[in-house]
């Protein structure tokens, strides 16, 4: 896989990983692909997501499956690599890495519902305090709804990462409370990353690993959900939403 060819630039402070500028789409992918396991098996969804591909390096040893039927998928494809027959489930032209395999849209959807994905990332209208998801629906009359597998991801995957705009274009904070829109699964999302700010969903409530470009208390300000500053404790942020 290709070497990342944006990184965020990180502060030198003992614990914390923020910057002092929002992070680019680019950059965000860079930072979500870094946090991946080594050997984990991962199904990135539509949208921002799609570019953590571009950022994984050949080290980390990570097979990507795509709900079209395809394990091993590569970047993203430009130029001369685009196979017109060669799509993520987002339509989008990728490569193949060496020992890629294709397999029956059942199959795939087997893997998804069976536990075997280590880890999903998806894109989010909004995600509560307790980790519920909503990213299918925004129930508004005129809206088309666009489930796909995201109810087998959300729930079937061990982690569900999120990777979205912390803010809709009204300014509301897409890190609510509770969902006001159709949810997709409960109590599923563990990590939330955005172009401002990291959040880790745990138990003992929601953890702000790092922010980037914006302080922590306006943040607290700005979000209608109690936060913890995780960047002054030491040590690794336990995880425990299994």
């Amino acid at each position: 896989m290709t070497e990342p060819t944006t990184e965020p630039t990180r502060t030198t402070a003992s614990t914390s990983a923020s910057t002092d500028a929002e992070l680019s789409k680019q950059e965000l992918a860079a930072l979500a692909a870094h946090d991946i396991e080594p050997g984990s098996f991962v199904n990135l969804g539509i949208g921002q997501p799609t570019l953590i591909s571009d950022y994984l390096r050949a080290e980390q040893q990570i097979t990507l499956h795509t709900e079209n039927g395809m394990l091993g998928m590569g970047p993203q494809a430009h130029g001369e690599d685009v196979d017109v027959d060669l799509i993520n489930a987002g339509k989008i032209a990728v490569t193949e890495l060496p020992g890629a395999s294709y397999f029956h849209h059942a199959d795939s959807f087997a893997m998804m519902r069976g536990g075997h994905l280590d880890v999903c990332v998806m894109g989010a209208f909004q995600v509560s305090a307790g980790g519920d998801l909503a990213n299918w629906h925004t129930g508004a009359p005129d809206a088309i709804p666009a489930v796909g597998g995201a109810m087998d991801l959300a729930i079937g995957a061990k982690q569900t990462w999120v990777m979205m705009s912390l803010f809709a274009k009204d300014g509301s904070a897409k890190i609510v409370p509770e969902l006001t829109y159709p949810a997709t699964g409960l109590e599923c999302v563990r990590r939330v990353y955005t172009s401002q700010a990291v959040f880790l969903l745990e138990e003992r409530g929601v953890v702000v690993r790092e922010t980037h470009g914006i302080a922590f208390a306006e943040l607290a300000e700005r979000l209608d959900v109690p936060l913890i500053d995780g960047s002054t404790e030491s040590g690794d942020s336990e995880e425990s939403r299994a």
